[in-house]
């Protein structure tokens, strides 16, 4: 069975939760280095969408009780050329965690994982 034209899956933009839209895109713009594509509003923004390469990611604002709740946050698998440098560049910006490293995984992968400040996985890989 083929796919025909009608159907095609082009991309996929993940929508994080944040508790702040502006300190989480001071974190992902400064500090991971995306650009802003879009905010709805300057003052008090409850969305936005940054985008760094080919890799597009929406930040929605969750009101506090949300945040009471351990849930589980969504973890994202991103692939990248250059790992070893963006891992570098990473590490001087201070976003990592006491047990990030990069790591050549079983699967034959080299990647790196932290979280964001609001508790989004964030997993960099490229094939081994």
């Amino acid at each position: 069975m083929s796919a025909s034209n009608t159907d095609y899956l082009a991309q996929i933009i993940p929508i994080l939760p944040v508790k702040d839209v502006l300190e989480a895109l001071e974190f992902y713009i400064k500090k991971l280095g995306f650009e802003l594509v879009f905010i709805d509003e300057e003052r008090q923004p409850r969305y936005a969408g940054i985008r760094r390469n080919n890799i597009a990611l929406h930040l929605q604002w969750h009101e506090a009780s949300e945040w009471e709740q351990d849930k589980n946050r969504p973890m994202l698998r991103i692939q990248v050329q250059g790992i070893e440098n963006l891992y570098k560049k990473y590490q001087l910006m201070g976003v990592f965690h006491n047990h990030t490293s990069l790591e050549e995984k079983p699967w034959g992968t080299l990647e790196f994982a932290f979280y964001d400040p609001f508790k989004n996985g964030l997993i960099f890989y490229a094939e081994a």
